[in-house]
């Protein structure tokens, strides 16, 4: 009795409570935390500043050598 117990326990309780503690735990995490938004913004400014010298890079080539872009 006393085994059937245990392995009921460990085959249909054991997995049951180790999902929920993940979901739980995957709810909690769900939102960012203070240094992800931090870091979010920094990446949203790097991008922003390559964004500018790429098009800056494009007009000095479409002054320098027009038809740079049919090379390619």
């Amino acid at each position: 009795m006393i085994e059937t117990l245990a392995i009921i326990s460990l085959v249909v309780i054991a997995p049951l409570a180790i999902i929920l503690h993940y979901v739980t735990k995957w709810k909690q995490t769900g939102v960012l935390s203070g240094e992800d938004e931090k870091m979010l913004q920094d990446l949203w400014d790097i991008s922003h500043r390559m964004e500018s010298r790429v098009n800056t890079l494009e007009t000095i080539l479409d002054e320098e050598i027009p038809d740079w872009r049919s090379r390619a």
